[in-house]
């Protein structure tokens, strides 16, 4: 199994918060950047943030100041904490390696409500 699963989305209220996970194989986890990308409906799929195997960070303008990128290199297991969520972060969050040589995983659905 390359394919990454991500889990933690859900329904929150403007300005709640979320922790997203992202489970990945050894393969796709080990040795690599991993980032973090989220498509909104009727738009392209976009990057929000990147972290290095030693754990530099970097993040798009938009969620700068409210994402966290984090990983657990012993679980293999990368994370988002959200922070002050408005509507423009609903959204599909995925997860993926870089450079991205596996299959996109099904993702996890954030929805916020106003």
């Amino acid at each position: 199994q390359v394919r990454p699963v991500e889990s933690g989305g859900g329904l929150v209220q403007a300005g709640g918060s979320l922790r997203l996970s992202c489970a990945a194989s050894g393969r796709v986890f080990n040795n690599n950047a991993m980032k973090w990308y989220r498509q909104a409906p009727g738009k392209e799929r976009e990057w929000v943030a990147t972290i290095t195997r030693i754990g530099t960070t970097d993040y798009a303008d938009s969620v700068k100041g409210r994402f966290t990128i984090s990983r657990d290199n012993a679980k293999n297991t990368l994370y988002l904490q959200i922070n002050s969520l408005n509507s423009e972060d609903t959204a599909v969050y995925y997860c993926a390696a870089v450079p991205r040589f596996h299959s996109w995983g099904q993702g996890t659905q954030v929805t916020v409500s106003s």
